[in-house]
């Protein structure tokens, strides 16, 4: 029998091979004489272009008694132009074989198109005109405005949402705008018009503060002299204001329980973390493998513990939201209501497994080649390429940070994993659970993780809900994301797939 055809496949099953060298692109940089930075890459082959303008502003920018705009006017800003309204710019585009969309995250907002190469100079005229004469039309603010509001009632049904959105208002201070949804909450939402938009999106349009990125086999193509004479006379006179620093002060001193009861839930949507980094750190590398060993793989230590050993979930996980001030850093599950506590026991002593002890050289290896193998296949086409340069842009890292970011994360030790697995603080950690408090709250009490805080979560039903949001349990957003989020998930220029949070 130790011959069978079944026996022969297990002994012989492949195992991972030697990276293969990769080099990204060349890019070449100039800037105009207004301050606008120009980023081309040639890529021959790739004769679908894509092109970007990235503004850094975001919603973290914003005046708090504004949440909400910055989101709301990129998705205002294809649904009129002095020369287009919704439908004709549509229509335009489409003449053109091209998509044009906008999109603002938490860093900044981006506007972009996709287009062949013959027409590209046609397309660019098109997003010269989205983001120097956007209208925000009346009708339109309106009804973006009352998506949102209905978006902010859907997410009071989602114990998924609900658990991120008590997350980050309790992490966070008072004075940050994390703590609330980059789309805002109902009292802001609803103040929105089409004047606040505009000076929402005005706001950012600095073009020393601004980056245009071109990808695609551009042969024959001056992209430096299609930019000039399209954006070269974009300047002060479009109402650009400065930006401040971004407050991301914790308001967690101590471990503590905050749980959300939603009486007969059959299952317990867990988050476990605290304040985390900014983008700009020293040890980024470090902690993309450290996050990857942890809670960003299917064989990271949370998964396999809960999900392989225990079978309390369907997938756990942990990372580090990387943003241009401290994003949050989280680990999460859903499990069945019955093993709630022991579920939250294990999480926490994975978190503190890997903060006090080296990681195994097995793991390490494995967590080093997934980053440089997976690296890339991000690439393969113009799109990602542009969208790690935006990263980059937002950022403000080095020329060089995507060439070097193979060679980095290979030369990650075990000792450099331990160091970095010290940005997790379990003592200074709020555990947010959103459940049936009646079903695990007496094991709760007593299982010593720090002291317990019960509410009862309304829900849409309730008398009084529709009328504003309880300021303890505002909603976080996980809605579409701008060129900082697009970014940031395929590439190495803000968060890696293995320290995301969602």
């Amino acid at each position: 029998m130790s011959g069978s055809p079944a026996l022969r496949i297990v002994a012989e099953r492949p195992t991972p091979g030697t990276p293969r060298p990769y080099d990204f692109p060349d890019v070449e940089r100039t800037r105009l004489a207004n301050g606008l930075s120009l980023a081309v890459i040639h890529l021959p082959g790739r004769p679908l272009v894509s092109a970007t303008l990235v503004l850094r502003n975001g919603a973290a920018d914003e005046p708090d008694g504004e949440g909400g705009a910055t989101v709301l006017a990129a998705r205002a800003l294809t649904e009129g132009t002095a020369r287009y309204d919704a439908i004709a710019l549509v229509e335009a585009s489409e003449r053109l074989g091209a998509s044009i969309h906008a999109e603002a995250g938490w860093d900044a907002m981006s506007i972009g198109v996709d287009v062949p190469a013959a027409r590209l100079e046609a397309a660019l005229e098109l997003l010269a005109e989205v983001a120097l004469h956007p209208t925000f039309p009346e009708a339109e603010v309106d009804r973006l405005r009352d998506e949102r509001l209905n978006d902010l009632l859907q997410a009071e049904a989602d114990p998924r949402r609900r658990a991120d959105e008590v997350f980050a208002a309790t992490i966070y201070s008072g004075g940050s705008p994390y703590r609330r949804p980059s789309g805002g909450l109902k009292p802001t939402v609803e103040r929105l018009d089409a004047a606040r938009l505009r000076a929402a999106y005005q706001r950012g349009l600095d073009p020393a503060r601004a980056m245009l990125i071109v990808g695609g086999d551009l042969s024959g193509i001056d992209v430096g002299a299609i930019a000039a004479r399209l954006l070269g006379g974009w300047g002060a006179a479009y109402g650009a204001g400065p930006t401040g620093s971004i407050v991301a002060e914790s308001a967690v001193r101590e471990r503590f329980v905050r749980v959300v009861h939603r009486p007969g839930s059959v299952q317990t949507e867990i988050r476990i973390g605290h304040v985390g980094l900014p983008r700009r750190i020293a040890d980024f590398h470090a902690l993309s493998v450290m996050g990857a060993i942890l809670g960003g793989l299917f064989n990271s230590r949370l998964n396999t513990k809960l999900r392989e050993e225990k079978g309390y979930t369907y997938g756990a996980g942990a990372g580090f939201d990387l943003r241009r001030a401290a994003g949050p850093f989280a680990a999460r599950a859903a499990v069945n209501t019955d093993v709630t506590i022991p579920a939250i026991v294990d999480m926490l002593a994975e978190l503190d497994r890997i903060r006090s002890a080296p990681v195994e050289a097995s793991e390490l290896r494995a967590a080093r080649d997934f980053l440089i193998g997976v690296f890339p296949l991000r690439f393969e086409t113009p799109g990602p390429v542009v969208g790690a340069l935006a990263g980059l842009a937002v950022h403000d890292l080095p020329d060089d940070e995507l060439a070097r970011y193979r060679p980095a994360i290979e030369a990650v030790t075990i000792e450099a994993v331990l160091a970095a697995a010290g940005h997790i603080r379990t003592a200074q950690a709020a555990i947010v659970l959103v459940g049936d408090a009646d079903a695990f709250g007496s094991e709760l009490e007593s299982a010593g993780l720090g002291p317990v805080v019960i509410e009862r979560d309304r829900g849409v039903q309730d008398d009084g809900r529709a009328t504003g949001v309880q300021g303890d349990l505002e909603p976080l957003d996980e809605g579409p994301a701008g060129p900082t989020d697009g970014a940031e998930a395929g590439d190495t220029a803000s968060s890696d797939a293995a320290l995301t949070t969602d």
